[in-house]
């Protein structure tokens, strides 16, 4: 739940996400709970605004895919995030970092005037902004993607709409 005032008065409002995910030797599950298996290795949308509404917020998530000396599957090698005019990129292997702007930063980190958070959770980068995207990356081959219900039926990519 989240807390925000209706007509003066504090209100609670519970919070529903829809959440996709990529892992492991390609497997996917879409925002609407169908999962498939992808063994591209190419750089992928997995969620952007694809809604002609000038009041959502403008982002997009990419999953670059790899092999790892099978070429029968492929992992998620790393994840970029475009939002509020700035591009992070979460790489494999580099733990505890990001790259904003193409300039390395160790986690946590506030960007964006405030309205973009970077921090470790676990064993994974947390991204979360003002509008209540989350993207977890493990700097490994799995990556969470939670949506607002606000931005149900508004996004396109691997995870649907």
């Amino acid at each position: 739940e989240r807390c925000e005032m209706m007509d003066g008065q504090p209100k609670c409002v519970k919070e529903i996400f829809s959440t996709c995910w990529a892992t492991g030797d390609a497997h996917y599950r879409t925002f609407d709970g169908q999962t498939f298996d992808f063994m591209g290795t190419c750089t992928y949308i997995l969620a952007k605004t694809c809604d002609p509404d000038p009041t959502l917020p403008i982002f997009s998530i990419e999953a670059k895919n790899e092999h790892r000396g099978n070429l029968k599957v492929s992992y998620v090698g790393s994840v970029t995030i475009r939002v509020y005019g700035v591009t992070i990129v979460v790489v494999r292997s580099e733990n505890g970092m990001v790259r904003v702007n193409n300039h390395r930063s160790h986690l946590p980190i506030t960007l964006a005037h405030g309205k973009l958070h970077l921090q470790t959770k676990g064993k994974s980068m947390l991204l979360q902004t003002a509008f209540r995207l989350k993207v977890l990356y493990d700097w490994d081959d799995h990556v969470v993607v939670k949506l607002p219900s606000a931005l149900a039926g508004k996004v396109c990519g691997l995870c649907g709409n």
